[in-house]
């Protein structure tokens, strides 16, 4: 990418933040902002599905969402992150300050941030709430649809440990059918049995293999352990997972894409 581009493409990235921030939020000195009251467009995290304008449909790069809680709506273009104050007023959405990252990313459609800031910049935006889905118009027709996303099952996804970091080596997967829990903790191999029930997942004595790795692998493994011949709590939120045993060690865990 040249420069002249690259600069065009972080003008565009960083005048998209106002309407994309503006595409969910509410009142920040109300404490809750809906387009109704039975149809809330707060406390949701919006995956955008594609923007259409000048009659061109474009789908959004995987990753493009916004999240709007306590007043502040948050998210993600699929390569830009943005950061802002919002409001909700009946059903027009507006915008307060915006903070947003100013990165060019090769392998993205980041032609679809241009064209949302074409086609909505400056514009106040209506929006519609049917069931999980959310589409915001301008008075000129063009439209952005985003839907509810929902939470990354438990059993069945491979969770990637985070926290601690094991440089993506250390993963967790889950079987319902077989009541288990298999995957690495770093270095070696980790299967134990594993029964959920109401938050809690209670994890038997861990089988693991023998071998030796770096020190920061083995510090890895031992947090990972504590979590095993014990009843830590879990929770899901969108593609993010959190353990807690009772001991006290937190493990952080996102679903692999």
């Amino acid at each position: 990418m040249d420069r002249q581009k690259q600069r065009m493409t972080l003008t565009a990235a960083a005048m998209l933040v106002p309407l994309m921030a503006a595409c969910g939020s509410e009142k920040a000195d109300s404490g809750s902002g809906s387009v109704g009251a039975d149809k809330p467009v707060t406390g949701v995290r919006w995956s955008v599905d594609s923007v259409t304008a000048d009659g061109r449909t474009q789908k959004a790069p995987t990753g493009a969402h916004v999240t709007i809680d306590k007043g502040r709506a948050e998210g993600s273009f699929g390569c830009n992150n943005f950061s802002a104050e919002a409001t909700v007023d009946g059903d027009r959405v507006r915008l307060g300050t915006t903070r947003a990252t100013e990165m060019a990313c090769e392998n993205k459609p980041m032609e679809f941030e241009t064209t949302l800031v074409r086609a909505f910049s400056g514009q106040e935006l209506k929006a519609k709430v049917d069931d999980d889905r959310l589409t915001l118009t301008t008075d000129g027709g063009d439209t952005v649809r985003l839907t509810k996303a929902k939470d990354a099952p438990l059993a069945g996804t491979k969770w990637i440990v985070t926290t601690p970091n094991a440089d993506g080596r250390a993963h967790l997967t889950f079987d319902e059918k077989k009541g288990t829990v298999s995957g690495s903790l770093g270095c070696n191999k980790v299967n134990a049995k594993a029964t959920v029930r109401d938050g809690h997942i209670t994890l038997g004595p861990p089988a693991t293999t023998r071998m030796m790795c770096e020190d920061s692998l083995m510090d890895v493994e031992k947090t990972l352990l504590r979590l095993f011949d014990g009843k830590p709590k879990y929770g899901v939120d969108h593609q993010t997972l959190t353990l807690t045993s009772e001991n006290g060690t937190r493990v952080r865990a996102v679903a692999e894409r």
